[in-house]
């Protein structure tokens, strides 16, 4: 996973005995990106939030690279590659 941490709610950091946290939830998803990502990571949002459709503030995202066979490890889409023209066959030529 990356996390872009200019996109974190400075508001949301709890202040712990041992530390600072910040609550975040992780999503998979079936499909894999172009980039090769099929996982999400967002600010945890509370029931209400959730109830009023509030828009989730992604930060990041990430591949599957484990998997116990529950979740599909996330494999990069090949670009298209440009038509190669065809191969010119040699020739004898008898000059």
């Amino acid at each position: 996973m990356s996390i872009n941490l200019d996109k974190l709610d400075k508001s949301k950091i709890i202040k712990g005995k041992k530390g600072n946290y910040y609550k975040l939830t992780l999503s998979v998803q079936d499909e894999t990106s172009a980039f090769g990502d099929n996982a999400s990571l967002f600010d945890t949002q509370s029931k209400e939030e959730r109830d009023a459709k509030t828009n989730r503030n992604y930060v990041g995202n990430g591949s599957v690279i484990w998997t116990d066979g529950n979740i599909v490890a996330a494999e990069r889409k090949q670009e298209a590659q440009p038509a190669q023209e065809p191969a010119v066959e040699e020739a004898d030529f008898p000059f």
